[in-house]
């Protein structure tokens, strides 16, 4: 249950690089981004997000409350990353990266490293959260799609 996996996403958004890059620097996207079946509720972070900085939050699948600290890592204006401190993982680093394909679109890449926790509860909490992956990502290039071409329409 302990074995590392990888997992990789890549929508195209019609918004500048800077645009997107601002964007999910901010704290709120992550609510934004988030699918309503999975409510959020964000405890701690800044307004804006650096290289530094930590973002204490809860997801929520169904009744049970998933506690989560991530620290920001390597934030430029090519992504960043975020690396879990503490949660459902033994270990889980997720890199953003926003490629500027043109002047007005980006290429959004999602890469997420992790390893399962040997646990009973956190093992199957995490199995069920990484087969989710798929779905959840779907959802955020979507919504964030609808929002930063909206917002510029």
């Amino acid at each position: 249950m302990s074995k590392h996996r990888t997992y990789r996403h890549t929508f195209r958004v019609r918004a500048r690089r800077a645009e997107v890059a601002a964007f999910h620097a901010a704290a709120s996207s992550l609510g934004a981004i988030t699918p309503p079946l999975i409510p959020m509720q964000l405890h701690r972070a800044p307004e804006r997000l650096g290289a530094g900085d930590e973002m204490a939050f809860t997801l929520w699948l169904g009744p049970l409350p998933v506690r989560w600290l991530a620290r920001v890592e390597e934030m430029s204006p090519e992504g960043f990353v975020d690396r879990q401190l503490e949660g459902p993982f033994a270990a889980w680093s997720h890199r953003h990266r926003f490629l500027a394909v043109d002047e007005a679109t980006t290429e959004v890449v999602d890469e997420i490293e992790a390893r399962f926790r040997p646990h009973v509860l956190w093992g199957a909490v995490g199995l069920a959260m990484w087969l989710g992956l798929p779905l959840l990502f779907t959802y955020r290039g979507w919504k964030t799609r609808r929002l930063l071409e909206g917002a510029g329409a």
